[in-house]
């Protein structure tokens, strides 16, 4: 049985997925102010003063054995954001992925089709499972269509299913991909990142 508790260290050519450690939160600070991404309201994504506590909650998620938090870098080795596995159920096996943002200069590059690979091919080859889901707010129409790209399909919505940062009521959509999907999705991310090549 594979080691749910181990953060891998997941490399390619656009980027480079480590776990993610106290000392990374002056590197991610800097790195979301590229674009003021905490600006969205229907994201969750921090401020830079508050970067610490976003990654002491994520260390403690780690240590419960709720998440497997990444730092995202990209093919110069800056760090460019933040990535993670969350609500693992090894008796299923599922995983979650997200927590997902990046610094806006990354964004729409070949950065996140090859973090995603990587991330899908650790859940699906070496942990066993037979579904990865994402989650998103209705409002976040990016992240919707980025996920769909990546070849999920959309499951529904969560009506009032949580909330936003600013305390409104999320209505939360849910997409997955299965195992018996992955084959046809990996070869789509692999010929998306060859066009990028």
């Amino acid at each position: 049985m594979s080691d749910w508790s181990h953060i891998p260290i997941l490399e390619g050519r656009h980027v480079r997925l480590e776990p993610l450690q106290s000392s990374h939160v002056e590197a991610l600070s800097r790195a979301v102010t590229d674009g003021e991404l905490w600006n969205c309201w229907y994201t969750s994504v921090p401020k830079p003063e508050g970067m610490a506590s976003y990654v002491e909650a994520a260390l403690a998620m780690k240590e419960r054995g709720q998440a497997l938090p990444f730092v995202v870098r990209d093919a110069d080795g800056q760090v460019v954001g933040s990535t993670r596995f969350y609500l693992l159920d090894p008796s299923v096996p599922r995983v979650h992925i997200g927590y997902t943002w990046y610094a806006k200069r990354v964004q729409r590059t070949g950065l996140n089709t090859e973090s995603k690979r990587l991330l899908l091919t650790h859940a699906f080859e070496t942990l066993g499972c037979i579904s990865v889901f994402f989650e998103t707010s209705w409002f976040n129409h990016a992240s919707r269509t980025a996920i769909a790209r990546l070849g999920a399909k959309q499951d529904g919505v969560l009506r009032g299913h949580m909330r936003h940062s600013d305390g409104s009521l999320r209505d939360t959509v849910v997409f997955s991909i299965l195992a018996a999907e992955w084959p046809a999705v990996k070869r789509h991310l692999t010929a998306k990142l060859e066009q990028r090549d």
